[in-house]
């Protein structure tokens, strides 16, 4: 990441923020022009935004990007799916921050993840209950001003 020519970049860790001032990191964050969030865990990437106060600030951030991946994708959505949820909440369920309006099943025909196949995702967005994507690895969805849009060079479904 260093080598893109960017003018600074730094890294965030959820898990320590609630041990440190908002005065201190906040400022930080209405700067970026840029999120670059990595997979894993929705469920805990969610949990962990909410109890930092990252999800908070997120809505006064109008003109930054949100570049997720897996799980960096999936926790915008309002919704997981139980097939995705590894780490339980609180609240015991797979809601995530609703910031866009549909759901994500990554990975599609991922050979390293059998379990991630057109079969499956038609399962899973049976049981989501809103608009959802099932999308492989050379896909994207971009959303800008209450627009999505898939950007591909693979396969992708989508289910309304």
């Amino acid at each position: 990441m260093c080598d893109l020519g960017w003018k600074s970049l730094g890294l965030l860790e959820l898990t320590a923020l609630p041990s440190i001032d908002e005065g201190r990191w906040a400022p930080w964050i209405r700067e970026a022009d840029v999120f670059l969030v990595d997979g894993g865990d929705a469920a805990y990437l969610c949990h962990w935004m909410r109890q930092s106060g990252l999800a908070a600030l997120l809505p006064s951030l109008p003109e930054a990007v949100w570049v997720g991946v897996s799980a960096g994708s999936m926790v915008m959505t309002p919704r997981i799916g139980k097939d995705f949820v590894n780490w339980k909440s609180a609240a015991g369920n797979d809601s995530t921050l609703g910031i866009v309006d549909f759901s994500i099943f990554p990975h599609l025909e991922n050979r390293h993840m059998p379990e991630n196949n057109l079969s499956s995702a038609q399962r899973w967005a049976t049981d989501i209950g809103n608009p959802a994507y099932a999308i492989d690895d050379q896909s994207a969805i971009k959303v800008v001003e209450g627009v999505t849009q898939v950007v591909s060079e693979g396969i992708w479904k989508y289910f309304p």
